[in-house]
């Protein structure tokens, strides 16, 4: 098989990729904040440095990776103050994202997360997004038939879940 750029950059990649996420991870606060660095790093490695990588491509990808982070924590900085900001203005903390702390809710959550996801997305799109059979299949890419189809079937996962759960409760 020829050797192609392809090719170097993934044999390049194998070779250092443990290293360079390591370091990605030592300049930021989580995980994911890693691999979306790394990610960014990358490929703006790839796109600054051309076709082959060569000795001075690893240099390049470290001060990218460290780049990408400092952007990364200012972004982070700045939503953080423009999200402080707002709540000092209306005097109320916004609570979009918090979910009630009732025994309802939290039964409803472990039963969502043990249906597969493919249910559990369309579930979540059609009920808590309000979304259209139409809507969800085209935020999917999928038919409205299947999306609705889905519907049935992850209803019926639930149902099956907590009924499941509830007999284990009770015993």
């Amino acid at each position: 098989m020829p050797t192609t750029s392809k090719n170097l950059w993934t044999d390049w990649l194998n070779e250092n990729g443990s290293r360079l996420m390591l370091y990605a991870r030592q300049q930021t606060r989580c995980e994911a904040d890693a691999e979306d660095v790394l990610q960014m790093a990358l490929v703006k490695t790839w796109k600054t440095h051309g076709s082959t990588p060569d000795d001075k491509v690893i240099s390049l990808a470290y001060t990218n990776i460290r780049r990408c982070a400092i952007d990364l924590a200012r972004s982070n900085q700045r939503r953080t103050a423009r999200e402080e900001f707002a709540v000092r203005e209306s005097g109320e903390a916004v609570s979009w994202f918090k979910l009630p702390e009732d025994d309802e809710t939290r039964i409803l959550q472990v039963a969502l997360s043990k249906i597969p996801e493919k249910f559990r997305e369309v579930l979540t799109l059609k009920i808590w997004g309000e979304l259209t059979f139409q809507q969800i299949g085209e935020t999917l890419e999928i038919s409205a038939n299947t999306a609705a189809s889905r519907y049935r079937y992850g209803l019926e996962a639930m149902r099956k879940v907590m009924k499941t759960d509830q007999e284990l409760f009770q015993s």
